[in-house]
């Protein structure tokens, strides 16, 4: 009789235990760049498929990293590439799905409010007035390795060097001029274009010339447990409404 409903109570957890997996979001580490471009893909996403989406965003280098000692994401969004391969070559995401989803660019950007001269270019930069400059930590952001080759072709990193203020991603970096510690920032496009920073703010490009391809990379992770809706996604990016997302927000989405 015992045995019985033991075997009641655990058919009437069965139902709950897989509603509980169908229910568990699809966990997205993605590069700090798309912080504004993302959610509104991700929404859509969800309503044409009905699952859910948990976007986690901060700097490629540190996602690799969690990544290679197995943070439990499902797909990483990569804002260099060369993660993803490195990942591939591990054996740590799934083999032949990675696709890449743009390529970033980067600008001079300061507050409305500041008087730093943006016509000046990078050459500006070395102006005495100018104290601060906000870039993403070349370290592990590749938006930072990108303002370091910008700022070296330029010809003024050495007087620049002291002034440097590093973010721990590409989004902070924003932060510290928006919030007025960094008198400009070398930032992505994606986010001088996003509503806080282009209301607040103005900004000049600087000539893709100056830097190497900011190349940016999908991938889905190897033990994620929802490789299906992962792989789905991946294929989402690629349809014409998140391309068009992708490019409204300054990223150049290669021609297929």
């Amino acid at each position: 009789m015992h045995s019985v409903r033991a075997a009641i109570v655990a058919c009437l957890f069965i139902p709950l235990a897989a509603t509980a997996a169908v229910a568990q979001p699809l966990r997205i580490a993605a590069a700090s760049d798309l912080q504004a471009a993302l959610p509104g893909i991700a929404a859509q996403f969800e309503q044409q498929t009905g699952h859910t989406v948990a976007l986690t965003f901060g700097s490629s280098g540190n996602f690799f990293t969690q990544l290679q000692n197995g943070a439990p994401f499902d797909v990483f969004l990569s804002a260099d590439i060369d993660y993803p391969r490195q990942l591939e070559r591990d054996g740590q995401v799934e083999k032949g799905s990675i696709y890449e989803y743009a390529a970033g660019r980067i600008v001079l950007w300061a507050r409305n409010d500041s008087k730093v001269d943006l016509r000046r270019g990078l050459a500006g930069l070395a102006d005495p007035a100018v104290r601060k400059v906000a870039i993403a930590n070349p370290d592990h952001a590749p938006y930072g390795r990108a303002a370091v080759a910008a700022l070296h072709h330029a010809g003024v990193y050495g007087r620049v060097m002291s002034k440097l203020v590093r973010g721990e991603n590409i989004s902070q970096a924003a932060q510290f001029v928006q919030s007025g510690n960094a008198d400009v920032g070398i930032v992505a496009l994606s986010l001088a274009l996003a509503p806080a920073l282009k209301s607040s703010g103005r900004y000049v490009e600087i000539p893709e010339s100056f830097y190497p391809a900011i190349e940016q990379g999908a991938v889905v992770v190897a033990a994620s447990r929802q490789k299906a809706v992962a792989l789905q996604f991946v294929e989402f990016l690629k349809q014409p409404a998140s391309i068009r997302t992708l490019q409204a927000f300054g990223f150049v989405v290669p021609q297929r």
